[in-house]
């Protein structure tokens, strides 16, 4: 017990083994960091390429000689070689002008409301059968028409950042652009429809 109780002053001027401790301190701290910097760096470069692809598909539909499904399809290829599996979410919404876009069908709002309802009359200007508050049509519109084109990716990150509620959580990332088709043939125009809402 007597050598046990010399050896205690050597082992307190002992150093062996703090760099292993200080180095699994650091490297929890650094590790996170890292993977939080490649889930941003991901996240980013995945933005990058939306948009550059997104721009170059816009302004490929708005020509005569279009193939929209084509299209789509090279814009979801560019995006899932950095999102793997990602699902690409592609939608147009096409307007006769720039000041139609987000403009409700015409309608004689009686009460005041602001909204088509007991028995207001409205004019289908879309021609879909009933009174809408935007009057897009979900398609890329023909000759001259305004198309707004936005894309949605939802793709898993390759890092997940540990400690971190929502490191499984699936990213969500999207894009927009608006877009005037060519004028390669006459541009139609609104319908003229009555109709009533309920």
């Amino acid at each position: 017990m007597k050598a046990d109780v010399q050896r205690l002053p050597n082992l307190q001027d002992n150093e062996s083994g703090s760099a292993l401790m200080e180095f699994g301190l650091v490297a929890t701290v650094f590790v996170t960091m890292m993977l939080g910097v490649m889930d941003i760096g991901q996240a980013a470069y995945t933005q990058a390429v939306l948009n550059g692809a997104a721009q170059e598909v816009a302004r490929a539909a708005s020509l005569e000689t279009r193939d929209v499904p084509a299209s789509d399809a090279e814009l979801e290829k560019l995006v899932q070689k950095v999102a793997p599996n990602a699902k690409v979410t592609p939608k147009r919404v096409s307007y006769f002008d720039f000041a139609d876009i987000n403009r409700a069908e015409k309608w004689n709002d009686k009460n005041g409301d602001g909204l088509c309802n007991n028995d207001e009359n409205f004019v289908d200007e879309n021609g879909n059968g009933r009174w809408d508050e935007d009057i897009g049509v979900e398609e890329n519109g023909g000759a001259g028409d305004v198309v707004v084109y936005t894309v949605s990716v939802e793709y898993e990150p390759l890092f997940a950042i540990p400690f971190y509620d929502d490191a499984d959580a699936k990213r969500t990332l999207s894009t927009t652009f608006v877009k005037k088709n060519q004028p390669f043939e006459r541009q139609e125009g609104y319908a003229s429809d009555a109709g009533v809402c309920s």
